[in-house]
């Protein structure tokens, strides 16, 4: 069996903990019944020992699986990451999302796409980065006494991500701590008003709105002082034609959207300008898991 789950872009700008969309970046996992245990890594993290024997999507696949059978069965795991770690695209939500659904495969047992995500509300909290890595494309969602409900537009061809990957990662959970403890009203507003607008031009595919749209007052400028050369990378992504570009999650890959035509153009003027940077031109992944059997 084969699961894979698409890396994600977060928050984009006001939508703090609640808006996101998937890229086609994949991390997929083979796995079948063995006699013995193991686990092998291609791409991201290969030359990483510790994932090998402290692996989270173990863990929760382990939880799962015995949950749900009643007992205890070796697997070979092979893992093929192309998800960037601790970067902001989503690569801990890809590890949970695939984790659930791979135990639940191996069990037998078919479930839907919303209660596999409402399972990962379990272990990741914010709904940003879980929703479009199950659902695809770009979501707005909330959490409700436990459960997430969302709502999901496609995203067309015509437009396209394009990511700078810098090579320092940011800690989410220290990130986290530079944030105010309480925002004014003002800016309560602010962000509320512009999560809205964004919300509106993605389903409505008013594309020029989003710069306007998207710009933030709760987090990015916080996180983006880690790493100062963010604000460099918003500065020339929007002077090279980009049509928003906000911080990936809580960093530190700045993601940048552009039409078609202009992310060539984009892109070459980025690594330009950041050439200890990676800069990618992605599409959009409107299928979020997929389940191959």
């Amino acid at each position: 069996m084969i699961i894979s789950v698409p890396g994600t872009s977060a928050n984009l700008g006001p939508g703090f903990d609640s808006l996101g969309l998937a890229v086609e970046l994949r991390n997929k996992v083979e796995f079948h019944p063995s006699k013995f245990f193991s686990v092998s890594i291609k791409g991201e993290g290969e030359n990483n020992p510790r994932l090998k024997g402290n692996n989270l999507f173990v863990g929760i696949f382990n939880d799962h699986y015995s949950r749900l059978t009643q007992k205890k069965q070796n697997f070979k795991f092979t893992f093929y990451n192309q998800i960037p770690m601790s970067r902001g695209l989503g690569s801990s939500s890809a590890v949970i999302v695939s984790a659930i659904a791979s135990a639940h495969e191996a069990a037998g047992i078919r479930v839907s796409k919303r209660r596999i995500l409402n399972h990962a509300l379990v272990y990741e909290s914010h709904p940003d980065n879980i929703t479009p890595a199950v659902m695809g494309g770009f979501n707005v969602a909330a959490v409700e006494k436990n459960k997430v409900f969302s709502q999901k537009k496609h995203l067309p061809s015509y437009i396209k991500a394009i990511v700078t990957i810098p090579n320092k990662p940011i800690n989410t959970s220290k990130a986290r701590t530079l944030l105010p403890k309480s925002y004014s009203k003002e800016n309560a507003i602010f962000n509320l008003s512009h999560t809205a607008l964004t919300v509106g031009a993605f389903f409505n595919e008013d594309w020029e709105m989003l710069k306007l749209a998207t710009q933030d007052r709760f987090h990015q400028k916080a996180r983006m002082k880690i790493l100062p050369e963010l604000f460099s990378v918003q500065k020339t992504a929007y002077e090279s034609g980009a049509l928003m570009s906000t911080l990936s999650g809580s960093g530190s890959t700045f993601f940048s959207m552009a039409y078609d035509e202009d992310a060539a153009m984009i892109a070459n003027k980025l690594s330009q300008k950041f050439p200890d940077f990676i800069v990618k031109i992605l599409d959009f992944d409107n299928d979020g898991l997929i389940i191959e059997r």
